[in-house]
Formats: C-alpha cells, sequence, structure tokens
C-alpha cells in the first residue's frame, strides 16, 4: 500500500498553526483601535473628559458604581453594553437579574449623559460598550489609579437577557474555589483575578451582603466586626446601609485595600478568602507591598477584559439609545 513521502504533521505543530490562524483572524474581526472614532467623531475624547468629569464631582461615588457596571457587563457574555438595556413586558434584560438589582444609578445616568452629547456631535458613531469601557478607565485614573489604553470599535449587543448571566457573575459568599473557576471559564488567571479584586479598593457594599458573616466569620478583626454590627444595626429596616469596601482610604484607588486583609479588615466573605487560600495569598502579599505591580497587574487584567467577548462588524449595532435595541 502506497505511502505519503511527507511526514506527518506533529501535533504540536498543528496546534501553533491554528493558534495562528485564530489569532490571525481575530485581529481582522476585531478591527480596533486607539484612534478608532479620531475621523468620524473627533470631538469624542472632549466629550467623554467634560462628561465623566462633572459628573464625578457632583456624584462622587459614580467612579466605584460605573468599575462596577463595566465589570457586570464584560465578565458574564462580553463588553457588549447588554447591562445597559432596560426590560420590557417580553423581556428581562440583564440589569434586571437578582445580581444587578444593587447596582447604582449614578453610572446608568453618565452613561446616558455622554451617549447624549456624542449623539449630539456624532449622530449614529460612538457605541454604548466604548462609552462604558473608556469611561471606566478614566474615573480609576481620576481616583488615583493607573492609566490603560482602551481599544475602540466595540458594537453594541441586540439582546440583553437576565438567565443568560446566571451563575456567571461572582457573588460575596462565594468560596475561592467557585471564583477561581468562575474566572478561568473566562480565561482569567487567579492572579488576574486577585488583580481585579483590588477593585475593591473603592466603593461600598449593601450590608445584606455580609452582615450574616460578621458574627461567625473569625477572620474578622474583633473591633472592625463590632463597628460593622453597630453600622448594619437597621439594615433590615433599611436595605440602602452600606459600608466602604476600604475603610481607610475609601476615595483613593491604591492598594490599601490589600494591606487590610492580614488586618482583618476585609469586608466581605470572599476578600477573606483571598488571604486565607494559599492559591490567592501569595498575590494579596505582592500587591500588599508593591503598589507599583498591582497598578501594573490590575491595567494588563482591565485591558484584557474591556476586550473580552467584544462584538464587531455585523455581530453588533451601534445603539441610538444605550437603553434600548435599535
Amino acid at each position: 500500500m502506497p505511502q505519503s513521502s511527507l511526514p506527518p504533521t506533529p501535533p504540536s505543530a498543528m496546534v501553533i498553526v491554528i493558534f495562528f490562524l485564530s489569532s490571525a483572524a481575530l485581529l481582522c474581526e476585531s478591527r480596533l483601535s486607539l484612534d478608532y472614532y479620531s475621523k468620524t467623531c473627533p470631538s469624542f475624547n472632549k466629550i467623554m473628559q467634560e462628561t465623566i468629569t462633572n459628573k464625578q464631582i457632583t456624584s462622587p461615588t459614580t467612579a466605584a458604581g460605573t468599575l462596577r457596571l463595566f465589570f457586570h457587563d464584560c465578565l458574564p457574555n462580553g463588553c457588549d453594553g447588554s447591562i445597559l438595556i432596560s426590560s420590557t413586558a417580553f423581556n428581562k434584560a440583564e440589569r434586571d437579574a437578582d445580581i444587578n438589582l444593587s447596582l447604582p444609578g449614578d453610572p446608568f445616568d453618565l452613561i446616558v449623559r455622554a451617549k447624549t452629547a456624542l449623539e449630539l456631535a456624532c449622530p449614529n458613531t460612538v457605541s454604548c460598550s466604548d462609552i462604558v469601557a473608556v469611561a471606566t478607565r478614566d474615573l480609576v485614573t481620576m481616583l488615583g489609579g493607573s492609566y490603560y489604553n482602551v481599544y475602540l470599535g466595540r458594537k453594541d449587543s441586540r439582546s440583553s437577557s437576565a438567565s443568560s448571566i446566571e451563575g456567571k457573575l461572582p457573588k460575596p459568599s462565594m468560596g475561592m474555589p467557585q471564583l477561581i473557576n468562575l474566572f478561568a471559564s473566562s480565561g482569567f488567571t487567579v492572579q488576574e483575578m486577585v488583580a481585579l479584586s483590588g477593585a475593591h479598593t473603592i466603593g461600598f457594599s449593601h450590608c445584606k451582603e455580609f452582615s450574616s458573616n460578621i458574627g461567625n466569620d473569625t477572620h474578622y478583626n474583633p473591633r472592625f466586626a463590632q463597628a460593622l454590627k453597630q453600622a448594619c444595626a437597621g439594615y433590615p429596616n433599611n436595605p440602602t446601609l452600606s459600608v466602604f469596601n476600604d475603610i481607610m482610604t475609601p476615595n483613593k484607588f491604591d492598594n490599601s485595600y490589600y494591606q487590610n486583609l492580614p488586618k482583618g479588615l476585609g469586608l466581605l466573605e470572599s476578600d477573606h478568602g483571598l488571604y486565607s487560600d494559599p492559591r490567592t495569598r501569595p498575590f494579596v502579599e505582592l500587591y500588599a507591598k508593591d503598589q507599583n505591580k498591582f497598578f501594573q497587574d490590575f491595567a494588563k487584567a482591565m485591558q484584557k477584559l474591556s476586550a473580552h467577548g467584544i462584538k464587531t462588524g455585523r455581530r453588533g449595532e451601534i445603539r441610538r439609545r444605550c437603553d434600548a435595541v435599535n
């Protein structure tokens, strides 16, 4: 029986070829660039900066809320602005899923303001998902965090379903194995997960998310636990009661979140887990000692997250209104 004179292709070589071709296809398809709007909307950066600055000055909690909005949009199904779509009589959208009901109103208001101004200057040009990505980066930088490049050209999702994000976002009560698996399923390493957790250096959490753990979790500093009990005493009657995630520098983007964890000053069960689990503790200790390293790794992880699951070309649209499909 005649045999081919060519030797069989090694499996490793096949993997390299496939990876190269898929990477090339992805780069060709994505069409993202830093200057995507330079010709079609030259006032994009100026409008974004003015809108973001004005909103943050009048509502200082906007930065933390927008960072959380970005995270809740991107991690489950990609950065496509699906979190912004309102529910209808026929569809329960992502923003009305139980895990998203605590998202504050300020970031939604910021996106509406930016989109309105951009539609006046450059109609039907800038996507809502690009607005969310840039607003998040600029607000993190405004509070002292590191600047990172945001590549532009995302298209907006044409759909949003609360059921589509089930089990795809971290919950305060999750243990480390669950959290690690959740991030891994979206392509993020343990170190990237720990770096992204540093977002808790700003913002706050509602008492209902951690109050049941205060008396049972021995990881809390005793004096801190007592203070939390007092601060959250009335939360059954007032579900809006909340506490800063980082009690030391709550309005500054820095590495004190990691410095708090060994002292028992973490707020959520997942915060304590980062320090107690041997897989994540080395990264907590690294970032607690080296803020520059945290900033560097946070920026890389955010840049990766901002390109996660994006829609380009005909797979998405430029919404005229961010809260509704065209």
